[in-house]
This record gives C-alpha cells, sequence and structure tokens, in this order.
C-alpha cells in the first residue's frame, strides 16, 4: 500500500494544483443572495441586506440612519450596525472523516482525496469577497469553521483537515444525515453547498436498490435553498475484491473483524453485487434530490474528473439545481 499524505510532506498546491483549474469555474444557476442580475460580480462597494456587528459610530464618515439605537443605549455610545454587501457568494462544504474515510489503496487515502476536493471547490468558487467555510465530520462530532474570504482562510481550513490524522474509533456516532440536517438548518443563507463524503453510513444495511438511503431527506432540505454539490470519494477496493485467499478484514467504522475467503468467486460476486446496489443507491437519492453528483476515485486522475465534471455542470446545472420534485 502506497504510504499517506501528511501535512509536512505534501504542500497544498500538489492536492489543488491552481494552474489546472483557474479555467474553470462552476455555474452558479439558482438564485443566490449576493448575486446581481445572475452574474457572480464579486464584492462591490454598497450597502448590503444582512446584518453584521455593531462597531462605533466615526462622525463624518458613518450615514446616522445606520446606529443602532439599541446597542448605542445600552452603552451610551453610539453605535452602528454594519451590513454584509449582498454581492457576495457565500460555500459552505461539508467534510466526512468519519473512519471509513481513512483507507485507501491506491494513489492516496480517500480522507486525502477528500481534502483535495475541498480545496478544489474553494478555488473553483473564489472571486474577491466571497467567503468559504466549512463543516468537518470527525470523531463523531461535527465541527464548524468560519466562514472567511481569501485564500488564506481556505488554506487554514486545509491544513487543519490535514493536520488532524485521527480515525475517529470509539467516539459517539453522528449519521451523515444529522451531519447534513445540521448544516441545512444552520446556515440559511443561500448559497453553495458542497458535501464530501463516501455516502457509507451504518443506518444503511439494506441490500434493496429502491429503498433510499437515510440521508435522502436530509439531502432534499439542503437542496431546497441551496446549490448543492455532493462529492463521493470511492477507493477500487469497495467496489470489488481480488483472489489472494483467506484475508481478515476490519469494518472501520465499528471495528468489528471478519474472515472473509476471497479464494470463492461466489463471495466476490456477493460482494461486488453488494457494492454496486449501494453506489447505485447513492445515485438515485442524489437525483431524487436535485444534486449536482461527482465522483473521485483514489485511483484516477482526480484532477481531470473535475473539470469534466466542470465543463458538464455548465451544461446541465440548470436541470440538476431545479428545486426537489416530491
Amino acid at each position: 500500500m502506497v504510504d499517506r499524505f501528511r501535512a509536512d510532506q505534501v504542500p497544498l498546491s500538489a492536492l489543488a494544483p491552481e494552474h489546472a483549474l483557474r479555467r474553470l469555474e462552476l455555474q452558479i444557476v439558482r438564485r443566490l443572495e449576493g448575486f446581481l442580475h445572475g452574474e457572480h460580480l464579486g464584492l462591490l462597494p454598497g450597502p448590503g441586506t444582512d446584518l453584521a456587528e455593531a462597531r462605533y459610530y466615526l462622525p463624518g464618515e458613518d450615514d446616522v440612519r445606520r446606529i443602532d439605537w439599541a446597542v448605542s443605549a445600552r452603552t451610551t455610545i453610539p453605535h452602528v450596525r454594519d451590513v454584509i454587501a449582498d454581492r457576495e457568494l457565500e460555500t459552505w462544504v461539508l467534510v466526512d472523516l468519519s473512519p471509513s474515510m481513512h483507507f485507501g489503496t491506491a494513489a492516496m487515502e480517500k480522507r486525502d482525496l477528500a481534502v483535495a476536493a475541498v480545496a478544489t471547490m474553494g478555488l473553483l468558487t473564489f472571486r474577491v469577497g466571497d467567503r468559504f467555510g466549512g463543516y468537518v465530520l470527525r470523531r463523531g462530532t461535527l465541527k464548524r469553521w468560519p466562514a472567511r474570504s481569501g485564500r488564506l482562510a481556505l488554506f487554514g481550513l486545509l491544513r487543519s483537515l490535514l493536520r488532524d490524522s485521527g480515525d475517529g474509533r470509539g467516539a459517539a456516532p453522528m449519521s451523515l444525515s444529522d451531519a447534513v440536517t445540521g448544516v441545512a438548518r444552520a446556515q440559511r443563507k443561500r448559497g453553495l453547498r458542497v458535501v464530501v463524503s463516501d455516502f457509507i453510513d451504518l443506518a444503511d444495511a439494506s441490500t434493496d436498490p429502491n429503498t433510499p438511503p437515510s440521508w435522502e431527506k436530509a439531502m432534499r432540505e439542503l437542496a431546497a435553498r441551496h446549490q448543492t454539490i455532493a462529492v463521493e470519494i470511492i477507493d477500487p477496493r469497495e467496489l470489488d475484491i481480488p483472489n489472494v485467499g483467506t484475508v481478515l478484514l476490519e469494518d472501520p467504522e465499528t471495528g468489528e473483524i471478519r474472515e472473509l475467503n476471497t479464494g470463492s468467486r461466489k463471495v466476490r460476486q456477493r460482494y461486488a453485487a453488494a457494492a454496486r446496489i449501494q453506489r447505485e443507491r447513492t445515485a438515485r437519492a442524489l437525483r431524487r434530490a436535485g444534486v449536482a453528483h461527482l465522483i473521485l476515485r483514489t485511483d484516477r486522475d482526480w484532477v481531470a474528473d473535475t473539470a469534466r465534471f466542470a465543463l458538464k455542470h455548465r451544461r446541465v446545472a440548470a436541470r440538476l439545481h431545479s428545486p426537489p420534485t416530491g
């Protein structure tokens, strides 16, 4: 197995080569706060519509109509309420770093590919004044990384993802469905939402391809308000297993160990069939929710796959991001 990527070994530029991505742009087709006439123009001077923090009133510089009288009365010092300029895009990414993501048999682990996907989405959607924030599902908890503007903020999030190498075993479980619901309800301002995961959940043990995954309802709720992109991370050994005799396999989510005879053709066929059903369920659920679906594999050129997705996304985004059907 190849060595894992580490924060002190792999430069961020290797995870997301900007020269290969800067010509690409994810076309935003849903109505988003921060857009003017449907085009992304970046941050421009002028008042906004969303209230931000209060600060001291500067005579001669601030408009007296923006004085926050409630704060001024409490502090006995005149304050004005700043507003967020309404020509910016706010992107929030949910990164699933549950134990099943700490696995890889090809060029990198799924966890490292997930970090690369976050870097890619940050670079593709970056404009002056835009804000990029993140939620990380790790060790059974959902950690929030505040939305900030600028590449330094994006790189700070990436370094945080790379720095923590814990696999989260033994933590209190938090499902992907709960994490998506948390993001949907915490961030109400319309924008771009990206969910990066392998979409493998302990609650989804059904072998019926028509059974909806446990997280589908949460994805529908998220996509009903925001333009949403799902990035599915796959390793080739999750699709089929080679004939290597009798092996011990450990479930990364539960720690359960099982002996498996890979020399049996029937066992390999059942494994491949179950994996195919799981991927089909994922793809169907995302289509029903009106979510764009990008598949990245640890054994493929993920930069090229992202480029093809972005170019295709330009043509079909309007149809993919129509409001989900009941």
